[in-house]
């Protein structure tokens, strides 16, 4: 397992992060503590979260069964880079969602109560708040850095000028600001190259791609089902078919399996510092996660995968002359 900083700051990473969205509600409680358990003796030590996952069993449910893995002790909390985030609704009262300077700070108390842990070292806003001023924001967050319950701050799901403000507005108050961005990244979903992967790379912070399989497109589900796969069918298979044919056709003629070869593809992108994996089993975290990290895709095999699925260039070439 290979570790990098953490976008401009020292803190040390896996080059794979645990995503545990699937934590309660696809993955019972004991099945996800065996895969926090083999996660570290893999060598991740980067978990990353929210306080609105639970999906049916409720918000916070994921974060409570992070917690009392914590509670076990044998040093789990002291081996792990935790991530969590705050944005999403956790009540249905006016003031239970949003980036608020007051829901922040009580968000923060909530999952550090869930997450049996007397901080939170990355703390993500899940989305940006419109309605928000940066320095309202920012006050709460260096708040919460001075007490000693954050460490770092991200964001996800931030548009390339929503990371500028940001930093900027953290810059004129002397705080640290960004250190790292969550978008939605793969082989499919390209945008970010855009303007969001030149504004990380600007301001030194890291890109941390979520859904790397496209939610199932990249897996090899045109060719068939895999133990452990969404049997659901995804309506964009159908409008993707040829290409995603010629996809696992090429994959094959490389003797690797898809879902190995797209997480591959974004480890090899520079801008890249941990895509999440979400494994819903155990043998979704030995198999092709830890593959990826074997397999090297040369100069003639990047242009390939740009050829299947091109990219949408640069900003502003790709849309103006």
């Amino acid at each position: 397992m290979k570790y990098h900083r953490l976008g401009r700051t020292a803190l040390r990473v896996s080059e794979l992060c645990l995503g545990t969205m699937n934590f309660g509600p696809q993955t019972s409680e004991d099945d996800a503590g065996v895969i926090m358990d083999t996660a570290l003796e893999l060598g991740i030590n980067f978990f990353d979260t929210a306080n609105r996952y639970g999906g049916t069993l409720g918000a916070g449910t994921t974060e409570a069964i992070i917690g009392r893995w914590f509670a076990n002790g044998g040093g789990r909390r002291d081996k792990v880079v935790l991530a969590t985030k705050v944005f999403g609704p956790m009540s249905d009262w006016p003031n239970g969602g949003g980036l608020s300077a007051r829901h922040i700070r009580r968000a923060c108390d909530d999952s550090l109560r869930r997450l049996q842990t007397d901080h939170i070292d990355l703390y993500q806003m899940h989305h940006v708040d419109r309605s928000a001023p940066w320095d309202e924001i920012w006050q709460a967050m260096e708040l919460l850095v001075a007490q000693g319950k954050v460490i770092y701050v991200g964001s996800s799901n931030f548009a390339g000028w929503n990371l500028v403000q940001a930093n900027e507005a953290a810059r004129a108050r002397h705080f640290l600001g960004l250190v790292s961005e969550q978008s939605l990244y793969n082989l499919v979903s390209r945008t970010i190259e855009l303007e969001v992967l030149p504004a990380c790379r600007a301001y030194g912070i890291a890109m941390i791609p979520w859904s790397p399989l496209a939610g199932g497109l990249l897996s090899g589900g045109v060719s068939g089902a895999t133990k452990g796969r969404r049997t659901r069918i995804n309506p964009r298979w159908e409008a993707m078919q040829p290409r995603l044919e010629e996809w696992e056709t090429w994959c094959a003629e490389q003797g690797e399996a898809p879902s190995a070869v797209a997480l591959a593809w974004l480890l090899h992108q520079r801008e890249v510092t941990a895509p999440i994996i979400g494994p819903r089993t155990l043998e979704q975290l030995t198999g092709a996660s830890m593959r990826a990290l074997e397999i090297q895709l040369d100069i003639e095999a990047m242009k390939e995968l740009d050829r299947i699925f091109p990219g949408p260039g640069r900003a502003p070439e790709a849309y103006a002359w």
